[in-house]
């Protein structure tokens, strides 16, 4: 799997560290603080992956930007309060990240998250110093489903797209790595696997970076490549 690659591109919320149960808890409780109804099943599946300011605006179409900014910032203060208390790395995660460098990968780590919450998980696991780059929409570009974030990585890492391999947890994220012509590892720390479905980019769908899987002697990201 990884001996033609030369660069892997990792989300992080739901990918490197197990969040995504913090962002549900912030996004029910400032649907309450705000009177407003939410399907949580439908609306996480419709979102992971999404910029705040994407999803604000299909939310709540016609209002300023200015109040979809401040509702996002209340959100994702709501999520670091939670995050503080409880966040955790995706079981396998970081071994998984050092090895591969150890075996000569260029690395990166490709979010919508926002910098303050880059900035909690960043000091609270080191993750920043794992990776060559962090690529972000904070760096002017459009988040997921557009290709852009990893474009922008592969030109940071000096890779060709197709020397890429992404790992997210997001339908939204396979879908972007498709369009920049990258292969991707779907994780199902958020959605379940039929969510994967149809995406002829996906070389592998695994629960966590400890699935053998991903630790077989042909995709160790140790072993050899070019």
């Amino acid at each position: 799997m990884w001996r033609e690659s030369a660069a892997l591109l990792f989300d992080l919320d739901g990918t490197l560290i197990d969040s995504m149960t913090q962002h549900q808890q912030a996004w029910t409780e400032w649907h309450r603080r705000h009177g407003l109804p939410i399907d949580e099943a439908t609306f996480f599946a419709a979102t992971a992956g999404r910029s705040n300011a994407e999803i604000l605006a299909d939310l709540l179409p016609g209002r300023p930007a200015a109040d979809h900014l401040a509702w996002a910032d209340e959100k994702e203060a709501l999520y670091r309060d939670i995050a503080r208390r409880t966040l955790t790395l995706v079981a396998g995660a970081q071994d998984f990240v050092q090895r591969a460098r150890a075996g000569g990968y260029r690395l990166a780590v490709c979010t919508a998250s926002t910098p303050e919450n880059m900035a909690l998980a960043f000091e609270r696991f080191g993750i920043d110093g794992w990776v060559d780059c962090v690529v972000s929409p904070s760096d002017g570009l459009r988040g997921k489903p557009h290709p852009d974030i990893f474009l922008e990585a592969a030109r940071r890492l000096g890779c060709a797209a197709h020397d890429c391999v992404v790992f997210e947890d997001a339908p939204l994220g396979i879908e972007a790595a498709r369009r920049a012509r990258m292969r991707a590892v779907a994780l199902t720390t958020t959605l379940p696997a039929p969510a994967f479905s149809g995406y002829d980019n996906l070389i592998a769908l695994v629960p966590d970076f400890l699935a053998p899987s991903l630790l077989t002697p042909s995709t160790d990201p140790t072993s050899s490549h070019a």
